[in-house]
């Protein structure tokens, strides 16, 4: 039960109340407004709220260690609240801040290509509004009945855009796999809360916190290590880890490229935020256990990913299986659960997003006839009819990689550092050899821009300026992240100290 009301048990929510009064609010400007404004007033609002948004959390990132709970719950022994159901600190800060920039790049990306294909809806921009407001609250939950309301929020969501073109057969079906197969790791999660709830009595992460550090290896300990694997099954689903990975090349290339280019990041970095945050707060003291899990878990997926992604022809597939790898390789940071682990997956995510988003709107910029290149074929002889955008792609590809001294070299690095601080060097080895195989499927792409015979079809390179803008930018921070670099490393780095400080509270 709530406490008494207070503002000051709500503003660290302030920036999640904000956005949900801004969805309420733009579902009714798209009702009223002409049918052939309303996405498109939709669209300006969509930026507007998701900016003044990222304002708002950005002006609590200010003090060293901020950390505040928001909806207290119930009443301690100590005559205080028993719990939280919300945390806001330098961690959540961080994710909730790029997960704004990826919905506010994607919804930049999108406007052209849903209007070529004329879906071009204004439920469109409420459904990734949505979608963001859900993993904003995964990424601050405190509570096992937050995280799995801002889980589902997130997914639901998902599962309409993945289907939103709904005259495209694929579409259609991605729409429906991706539902099905949620739909199990839901199912999954809720088993493996329920028997924490059963164990525990409580589902506050601190009070799980607390009683694990209590329980000796007895029949209670068996009952805890099935619901971790439980919970961390469903969000390996959620991140596409193998053998959990099965519904993401299907939905990938099916979903409308713009739903792709915000899938391929935002939820990933809402999962990992949360996955990050159950693993060093409640699940704390079984770090013995979830250690094996993530070993077996980064192992098998850097080596589907890679491999698999050989084999393909589709770039939206290819770039699907390398989404899988990038998972692995992120995975490989989290083992050992320190402090440079979690910066270390930070500063990967946001790499990845970026470099993987600047991938999927050189998609959505370059068509032949109306139609837009999605296979190793269509990119051929790139080179000689649109140089510029074969530059950038190729860039963008090597960083996919992991070659110096573009961003994706500094993200492995990064991982691959702390694993080897964490004792791990083993693994480390095995990752770049991992690695080695991602270079090879990267140069088929390049090869086929450069060396392969020209498409006798021009390639139609109008967009909007905007558009074309916003992928350039993406390039060059790819390109020149060396310059940048210090920053980021240093507020990551403190981020990460916030959320291992938080489990203190």
């Amino acid at each position: 039960m709530l406490t008494e009301f207070s503002m000051s048990n709500i503003l660290p929510a302030l920036p999640e109340i904000f956005l949900a009064g801004s969805i309420l609010a733009l579902l009714l400007v798209g009702v009223f407004s002409a049918k052939e404004n309303a996405s498109r007033s939709v669209l300006g609002l969509s930026l507007v709220s998701l900016v003044v948004t990222l304002l708002l959390i950005l002006s609590g990132s200010l003090s060293s260690h901020h950390i505040e709970f928001a909806f207290p719950y119930g009443q301690g022994l100590d005559g205080g609240p028993a719990g939280f159901f919300f945390i806001s600190d330098l961690f959540s800060i961080y994710a909730k801040s790029l997960i704004l920039l990826v919905a506010i790049i994607a919804i930049i990306l999108s406007e052209d290509v849903l209007n070529r294909l004329r879906i071009n809806k204004f439920e469109f921009y409420i459904l990734v509004l949505v979608s963001v407001l859900g993993m904003m609250v995964m990424v601050s939950s405190h509570h096992l009945l937050t995280m799995y309301m801002g889980l589902e929020l997130m997914s639901f969501s998902l599962y309409v855009l993945v289907s939103f073109w709904r005259d495209n057969n694929k579409s259609s079906e991605a729409g429906l796999k991706y539902f099905v197969l949620g739909s199990l790791a839901s199912g999954l999660l809720l088993f493996g809360l329920s028997y924490i709830y059963g164990v525990v009595g409580d589902l506050s992460f601190t009070a799980i916190g607390d009683v694990i550090s209590d329980i000796q290896m007895d029949g209670q300990n068996v009952t805890l290590v099935v619901a971790l694997v439980l919970v961390m099954t469903a969000l390996a689903f959620k991140l596409s880890a193998v053998p959990f990975h099965m519904w993401t090349p299907d939905v990938y290339q099916g979903a409308p490229t713009p739903v792709t280019t915000f899938m391929a990041a935002g939820p990933k970095v809402a999962a990992f935020a949360l996955l990050m945050r159950l693993l060093t707060e409640p699940f704390a003291a079984m770090a013995a256990d979830w250690t094996q899990v993530i070993i077996a878990l980064s192992i098998l997926t850097m080596a589907v990913g890679s491999y698999m992604a050989i084999v393909q022809t589709n770039l939206k597939r290819l770039l699907a299986y390398s989404s899988i790898g990038h998972v692995g390789f992120m995975l490989v940071g989290l083992v050992g659960g320190t402090a440079q682990g979690v910066q270390s997956v930070l500063m990967y995510l946001t790499i990845y997003s970026l470099m993987t988003m600047g991938a999927f709107g050189l998609l959505m910029l370059l068509r032949r006839k109306d139609i837009y290149l999605e296979t190793i074929d269509d990119v051929a002889g790139l080179s000689e009819q649109a140089p510029a955008y074969a530059f950038m792609l190729m860039l963008l590809m090597f960083s996919i990689a992991g070659i110096p001294p573009l961003a994706g070299f500094f993200a492995k690095f990064y991982v691959f550092s702390a694993a080897v601080a964490a004792g791990y060097s083993w693994l480390a080895i095995l990752a770049v050899l991992f690695s080695v195989i991602v270079a090879y499927y990267v140069l088929r792409v390049v090869r086929s821009m450069y060396f392969d015979k020209m498409v006798s079809v021009s390639v139609d390179l109008s967009a909007p300026l905007l558009m074309r803008g916003v992928v350039v930018g993406l390039v060059i921070f790819v390109a020149g992240y060396i310059f940048a670099m210090q920053p980021l490393d240093e507020f990551t780095y403190r981020a990460a100290e916030s959320l291992l400080l938080a489990k203190n509270f």
